[in-house]
Order: C-alpha cells, then structure tokens, then sequence
C-alpha cells in the first residue's frame, strides 16, 4: 500500500519565554512515520506529550525544525507546493468556532473550494454533497452560532471534504463535545474511512482509538508504542507507565475474564463487547 505521508526524523522545537528567561522545548523528538493511504491511525498520549503539535506539522502548520514530512510526495516545508499540501491532507480542529468563517453554514462549507478556483456550479454540487454526507443539509442556510458543538464540527468537517481531501486529520475533535456530539463526529470519521478516505485521529478519548487500525502512543514527544488496538491495549505496563487508561471495553473483558467468562481477546470495542455477550451462552 503506498504511503500517502512518510514522516523521516523529525523534530520540532520551539521557545517558551517566562520571567526567567528563555527555554528551547523539544516538542517532538526524531519521529519517523510511514501512513499508508486508506488507513486509519490514531494517535494518542498524555497532555504535552507531542501529538497535537505532530498534527499541525502534517500540514504545514507548523514546520519541521529538522527532518521531513512528505504529503503525496510534496515536502511540507517547500513553500511552493504548501497548498498541494493541504488539499491533500485537509485538518479539522478542537474547537470548530476556530474552523468557521462565514455567517451561513453553506457559504462557509463553500469557502475552501472557492479559495481553490473551484468553479461556482462544481462548488454548489460539493457544498450539497458533503452537507448531506454530514446530516447538516437541513441546516445550510442557518447561522453556524445557532448550531450544537456537534453540529459545528460536522459544518467545519464538511468544509474540509469540500475540498476533496485524500486525507484528514482530526485533532482532538470531539475534546469540547457532549457524548451524543462525540458519537455523531466518530460516526462519521468511521464512514470517511469506510468510503477509503486516509484518516489520522489525535484524541486523548480510548475508546476512540480502540475503533483505528492502528494506534500509536507518543511521551515526551517521541514514539513510544505502535501497533493494532489489540496490541496495544494489551500492553497494560506501558499504558500505566504513561498514565493512560484503557478503554471501558477492554477493561470490562479483563473483568468478565476474571469470572471465567472467555472474552476473545480482540474484542476491544463496547459495540464488539455487547455483540459477545448478546451470543454468550
């Protein structure tokens, strides 16, 4: 499968100012990547553990202060092909407000193309199609402040398919969200992978990376751990280690194990958790 980001060494550092001085932080620390196309990968660690600013780095936000990122081949830090970056790698933010730009949801949605010398029927047809894809078409011609935290984050995902990434990055976006907001976002990053959209989770929520293909656990902004959900929820020293729970599924299995119920030890999902137990005889 060919790699549609390749990450090779990098670090990124920056300066913290406080009433003592200056201090250079090493925010990330020698990572290096591969994301196939069509994956789904999350990543996860403690507050300050690097991930976040790992994100803001896949799409130039924030630039490698050694080592590479290549999007589709082109390197991050080339200033010529910035945009071919973030088309290709399209990112949605914590805080959807940050992410919202217009007064109504489809002018906002419209936004990204428009900026992209999409012509206006082209952009009307995505604008449609991504609201509906979504559930937000019955809402396009209301103001984004009347709308849910879940209803924002749909919008300002819709925005971003508007644009027809190849791959998504999701940083932290259900952090600010009620739980029925945090099962609509997840929802619909899962069909995104489903329909063989690149997809890259940063959450600090377990069960949400238990629904990846692959998990990857930063501290102290290095890599630490990766592997399948099943083999890194199986490692429960390293997770303690960090100060990481797991998910209520997997420790709900350990329980019922304990009374000699034989949970499968791939079963790490509360969807997958309730389906045994329904069959358990």
């Amino acid at each position: 499968m060919e790699n549609i980001i390749q990450i090779k060494n990098l670090t990124f550092d920056y300066i913290r100012e406080s009433d003592e001085g200056s201090e250079t932080i090493h925010a990330i620390r020698d990572v290096s990547l591969d994301i196939p196309e069509g994956s789904f990968t999350a990543i996860i660690g403690r507050n300050g553990s690097g991930k976040s600013t790992l994100a803001k780095n896949l799409n130039g936000l924030l630039l490698p202060t050694g080592g590479k990122i290549l999007v589709n081949g082109w390197d991050t830090a080339d200033e010529a092909h910035i945009w071919d970056v973030r088309q290709t790698a399209g990112m949605v933010f914590q805080n959807p407000d940050n992410q919202l730009v217009a007064s109504i949801v489809e002018d906002d949605v419209a936004f990204g193309p428009e900026n992209l010398g999409v012509p206006p029927k082209e952009i009307r047809e995505r604008v449609d199609e991504v609201l509906k894809s979504v559930d937000m078409y019955p809402f396009r011609t209301k103001s984004p402040h009347l709308l849910s935290g879940g209803q924002k984050q749909r919008v300002a995902i819709a925005g971003v398919l508007a644009m027809e990434p190849r791959c998504i990055i999701f940083d932290e976006p259900t952090a600010m969200l009620d739980p029925q907001g945090r099962q609509e976002v997840m929802r619909i990053i899962r069909r995104l992978h489903e329909e063989g959209k690149t997809v890259i989770l940063i959450t600090h929520f377990m069960d949400e990376a238990a629904q990846a293909d692959r998990i990857v656990i930063m501290d102290d902004g290095r890599v630490i751990a990766d592997g399948t959900p099943g083999e890194i929820f199986a490692d429960e020293e390293t997770l303690r280690r960090i100060r990481l729970d797991v998910p209520l599924a997997v420790d709900m299995a350990h329980r019922l194990r304990e009374y000699g119920i034989p949970v499968p030890a791939d079963i790490i999902t509360q969807e997958k958790l309730v389906e045994y137990i329904c069959q358990y005889k």
